[in-house]
Order: C-alpha cells, then structure tokens, then sequence
C-alpha cells in the first residue's frame, strides 16, 4: 500500500475508531494493519495513540496471530503495562514469549502486584526467574510472595499497595501522611485501621474522612464490621462475598490475621464474567471455549468429553439392542424413541443448568437440598404431564394408533421424571464428592435421560404387546 492509499484509509477513520457498541471497526484495524505491513510505524503509533489501553488489548485480539509481533514492534512506546493488563491470556503469552526479561520486568513494574502477577504466573519457571530477577527487590519480593498462593486464591488476586494507619490516629494525621508520602497507591476507596500487630480493626472511606474535622480520632469514625478474606480462600468465594455484602474493597488476612492485601471491585468484576463463563463452557465440554486458544489444546480439550459421550451413546445404544425383536416387528418405534429421549435430555439440561449455577452461587447448600430435590420433581411431573398429552394426541392422530399412544405418553411422564431428579443429583452428588460439576454433570445426566428415554419407551412397548 502506497503513502496515497495509507493517508486514505487514516482519514477514513478520523471519525472515529469504535462502532456503537464500543468495538473496533473493521476499517480502523485494516488501516491499522496495512500501515504496519507498509512500514510506516509513525502511522501506525498515530492511529493507535488515541486509545484505550482496553481497546489497544482488542486490537492485538483482533490481529491474526502471525501479524501480532509486527505490530507490537511498531508501537513497542504504547504497550504499557495497563495494556498488558487488559490482554486476553493466549494473545499475552504470545507477545510476552517475544519480549525480553527486562521489558517484560519494566511492564511488571508499572502495574499492581496483581495485574503483575497475572502476566508472570504462566511464564515458564525460567522465564520468571529472568523476569524477576531484572525487578527492583520490593517488586519482586511482593510478586514472588503472590506466586506462592495457589492459583486462583485470595492471595493471587490481591494487591499489596494500600493505605494502613493505626487506630490511635486522629484524621488530621491520616490526611497529613496521605499528602507527606508521594510513594503511597494513588487508587484506592477505603483506609484500612490496624491494631499494633498489623490485625485490621475496622475501616474507613475517603468520603468520611474529607468530612470529618481533624482532631477527631479515626477509631471514632471508621467502621468496624468488616467482611475479611483469608489469603488461601478461593477467587470464586471472594468473588460471591463481594456480591454478597456490595463490597468496593476488602482487606485480605494471612493465616495470622494479619493485614496482607486488599482486593477491589474491579478484580472482582473481571472474576465473575470470567467463572460465569467458565461454568457455562464447561457444562458443554468445550473446555476453556477461547478463540485465541491454541488448537492443539481445544482439540484435545474436547475430544475428552466427546470419547466419554460416545461411551455413552454405546451405552444407551446397547438398551436399544435389547429390544430389536419388537423394533424389527413394529417400525413406528424406532420413528418415536429418539423423541422421548431428546425431549428428557432437554429437560435434564434445564435443570442442571438451574442447579450448577444455584451451586456456584451458593444457593444451594445441604439445608435445602431436599426442598431443591422435591421442587424439580414437581416441575418435571408437571412438564411430564404435559408433553405426555401433547405427545400421545399426536401420535394418535398421525398414526391413529391408541395403545402407542398411551404407551408414548406414559414414557414421556416418566423420562422427564428421571431427568428431573438426574438434574439435581448428579450435581449435587458430584460436587459433595469434590468433583466439580459443572464438568462432569451434563455427560451423566444425558446417558440418564438416554437410558432410560429408551427402556421405558420401549420396555412399556414390549409389555403392552406392541410388537405382538
């Protein structure tokens, strides 16, 4: 692309780089991509400089994986560490592996121990120890405390920088040393008080001290009910505590009571879209369901499940088997059973996709498991009902046969009954047994609903004689 074509395609986008549903437009990108792929970085840089860290993480998102590398050498000055931040894990890797140990060191330290620790946890162990090794000795001594939090924990997920002052304090004091010491985290919404074993005592927001006069002590303003997480709890239970309580911070706590840490809201937003998201993928069997995942990964991340499910079919296949001789003698039954078994499997979806989220909420707990168990058998009778109705009158009037209609309805009541139950139990039983059941729940709840479609329908069939 000549410098003519370059200068046209920057001028088609002067308008603006986001559509009105804040994404990239697909003219911005291509103009963006052509003045790397010319050359011309000072174009590139030009285009891209008026961006959102959040939206300069799409960009690289959006760029195909060959190209990335050449545009993050054309606009090396605008990937800070708030853009890495922002980054989609697979496309950070990527661009990370292309850095040296001291860039990526000089991005680390711009950011909070947790956004740090979010770009060098994946590393490979002598990569990070390169990285950290080219940190100034607090950053690494804090990052390198993160690291040794299981992953996924309270402890991963806080930040080091917050304020801390004592109880003994007047407010005058604490806003003196906000303004004295210009090393202090300028993002924060709550001063947290600690006793003179660094323990938090209580809390106390911004907006209370500006309003307050300065000779008042700010153990008389600060409030001491307090929501705090211990170090090793995992990011989903923080997560369901913010929601709980509306939390906008919370002190994290070693296992001595000590102040460690504080996790804010924002942490906790990105929490939730992303086990949200995970559950729903996982109830799928599609693993992690990100399309910057390698392909190798997702391949062997879904062919898991679809063996298992294949074991399954097998299964259910072989209660068919069982009733050849009545299929061979009367064909309408292989027309019908798939539709008992379908309609049990959407049915069991229904209710495991209630339950495992009831579950990951916290909803569901063992004091009303038995009321979850009683409330979706009568919802499954209720829909059994029903379609059996639906299901026999149709079959009468298509067919104009009664006993298969009968026997049709009667399988249907009794399939959506068992995917009703499998719904709640199998997760339930799963997640008591430490399994996580939004990974394992669909696969047995489907062979259930399978199984059992299939030998009522065509059980009931061989006893009423339907194949006499």
């Amino acid at each position: 692309m000549n410098e003519t074509d370059l200068t046209s395609a920057a001028d088609e986008v002067e308008t603006g780089q986001l559509d009105e549903d804040d994404r990239l437009k697909p003219e911005f990108v291509r103009a963006v991509l052509d003045a790397v792929e010319a050359g011309d970085d000072e174009a590139a840089r030009s285009l891209v400089e008026p961006l959102h860290p959040a939206d300069i993480a799409d960009l690289f998102e959006l760029t195909p994986n060959e190209r990335r590398s050449d545009l993050a050498k054309a606009i090396t000055d605008l990937l800070d560490g708030d853009v890495f931040a922002e980054m989609n894990d697979y496309v950070r890797e990527d661009l990370i592996d292309s850095l040296s140990a001291t860039q990526v060191a000089d991005i680390a330290s711009e950011l909070d121990t947790d956004d740090a620790v979010a770009i060098i946890e994946d590393m490979e162990e002598d990569d990070q120890r390169a990285v950290l090794r080219a940190l100034d000795p607090d950053d690494r001594a804090a990052i390198e405390e993160a690291l040794s939090y299981p992953e996924e924990s309270a402890g991963r997920l806080m930040q080091r920088e917050l304020i801390a002052v004592p109880e003994h304090w007047t407010v005058g004091d604490a806003i003196d040393y906000l303004r004295g010491h210009e090393e202090l985290t300028t993002d924060f919404w709550e001063i947290f008080v600690v006793d003179p074993g660094h323990k938090p005592v209580g809390t106390c927001q911004l907006s209370w001290i500006l309003r307050t006069p300065r000779t008042v002590s700010i153990g008389d303003v600060m409030k001491r009910e307090q929501t705090l997480v211990p170090v090793d709890m995992d990011q989903e239970e923080v997560a369901l505590r913010f929601q709980k309580y509306a939390l906008i911070s919370a002190a994290v706590i070693d296992a001595g009571g000590r102040l460690v840490g504080m996790i804010t809201v924002d942490d906790i937003v990105h929490i939730i879209s992303e086990e949200a998201g995970e559950d729903i993928l996982r109830l799928s069997g599609a693993g992690e369901g990100d399309i910057n995942e390698p392909i190798a990964l997702t391949v062997r991340t879904r062919i898991t499940w679809l063996v298992v499910n294949l074991g399954t079919a097998m299964l259910a296949a072989s209660v068919v088997g069982l009733f050849q001789g009545e299929i061979a003698k009367f064909a309408l039954l292989a027309v019908l059973m798939p539709i008992v078994s379908g309609m049990g499997g959407n049915a069991g979806t229904q209710t495991l996709a209630v339950v495992v989220r009831a579950l990951a909420t916290n909803q569901l707990t063992s004091s009303n498991t038995a009321r979850m168990i009683l409330r979706e058998f009568r919802i499954a009778a209720a829909n059994g009902a029903m379609l059996g109705i639906l299901i026999g009158m149709g079959t009468w009037l298509i067919f104009g046969n009664p006993d298969l209609a009968i026997v049709i309805a009667m399988a249907m009541v009794m399939n959506n009954l068992v995917a009703g139950l499998s719904g709640v139990l199998i997760p339930v039983s799963l997640e008591r047994a430490g399994v996580d059941p939004a990974v394992s729940s669909a696969v047995f709840v489907t062979m259930m609903t399978d199984v059992m479609g299939f030998f009522c329908f065509l059980g009931l069939a061989s006893l009423w004689g339907l194949g006499g």
